[in-house]
């Protein structure tokens, strides 16, 4: 395997060392991992009732189309020998603690994105390696020695090439792209791999002829801009391979949420209420995932005139639990029953946090697609 450009003419160049770790099926690991008989077998973690939410799915259940955010009911279907595990997110942490320890004991500049993923910045890493290809092959190993878990990793010279490179051969594997690749590699991927490209937003390309990144390289940035707006510029560089955002150990999050865009328009009580249980559901996972404290929730909606309505509710402390935040998404759409019209979206967001969580380059408005 060749490494990223390990010689002075790298630094000089102004190239970063950055690798982006990724653990494989991370929840539904750490469950096969303390329950040897789950080991081999199709694992979802999550609730089972009928409007449960699969949190994360093992690789076993994977090939049978079973992915997060799926509801319940539809996993169960695609895979009737799922077996559903209540989520630990106590041992999931002490997993993460230990995980970070291993990225802190070769470098300073970590930038978790959630429990189970970070970018790491080893241009220059305290032990003198100097090889960033090494460095992670190094904390795969340990990470496998002291968790008993797998991770995939990606090495390259920007955030965005690295998080590619580290989905490009999971589970348990490395892909490393070097100095002079990134264009390259980007251009020979689908649209949908681009971070930030959801499936509507690929199926807007696809119309529009776009299906990969060499389609997508070929636009002009006037033309981005008239098709996709503020979210051009990204896609231009993205095209490109192209990423100048520095590793930051620590970044404040303005929110964590998710939303969802439904297949047909809602507008009674009871539905409206079914579906904001499900948004619960999965957006307290990501809250959970962030290790986010906050103080404000608020809910959107999109109407079927595409104007946006939001409403939101503030405490004078960080929302407690699962619970609370439920009660508090509740008691807003209660407030605004009976809807003027059906609606198109409806969203969650955790905002005003007292920690500290990490983001993912996505939409300018940073929001989790529930789609």
């Amino acid at each position: 395997m060749s490494e990223v450009d390990d010689s002075d003419d790298a630094e000089a160049d102004g190239l970063r060392k950055i690798i982006h770790v990724d653990m494989d099926a991370f929840f539904a690991s750490v469950e096969q991992r303390d329950n040897p008989e789950l080991r081999g077998k199709p694992v979802a973690v999550g609730g089972s009732s009928g409007r449960g939410v699969v949190a994360a799915a093992s690789y076993e259940a994977r090939t049978f189309g079973v992915k997060s955010a799926m509801p319940s009911v539809t996993a169960k279907r695609k895979c009737p020998e799922l077996i559903f595990v209540k989520s630990r997110f106590d041992a999931y942490r002490e997993v993460s603690r230990q995980i970070r320890a291993i990225f802190h004991h070769h470098t300073d500049l970590v930038e978790p994105l959630s429990l189970d993923e970070a970018y790491l910045d080893v241009t220059e890493d305290k032990l003198g390696i100097g090889s960033a290809t090494r460095i992670a092959e190094l904390i795969r190993q340990e990470i496998r020695a002291k968790t008993k878990l797998t991770a995939s990793a990606g090495v390259s010279y920007n955030k965005f090439l690295a998080k590619l490179a580290s989905d490009q051969n999971k589970p348990d594997g490395m892909c490393v792209i070097r100095p002079g690749q990134g264009a390259e590699f980007v251009q020979s991927l689908p649209v949908r791999r681009f971070h930030g490209v959801g499936p509507k937003g690929a199926e807007k390309m696809d119309r529009l002829g776009i299906v990969t990144g060499a389609d997508l390289a070929a636009k002009d940035i006037e033309w981005l801009r008239a098709h996709f707006g503020s979210f051009a510029d990204y896609l231009y560089r993205a095209a490109r391979g192209i990423d100048l955002r520095p590793v930051r150990s620590s970044r404040i999050r303005k929110s964590v949420g998710g939303e969802r865009t439904f297949s047909r328009d809602l507008s009674s009580g009871s539905e409206l209420r079914e579906t904001l249980e499900d948004i619960i559901d999965i957006v307290w996972g990501y809250i959970e995932r962030a290790e986010a404290k906050g103080r404000t929730v608020t809910l959107k909606m999109k109407y079927t005139d595409f104007q946006i309505f939001s409403r939101a509710k503030t405490v004078d402390r960080p929302i407690a639990d699962k619970d609370e935040f439920a009660a508090l998404s509740r008691k807003l759409l209660e407030e605004v029953l009976p809807l003027p019209m059906p609606i198109r979206l409806m969203g969650l967001t955790l905002s005003k946090l007292e920690r500290d969580g990490a983001e993912e380059p996505k939409r300018p408005d940073a929001q989790l697609s529930l789609l």
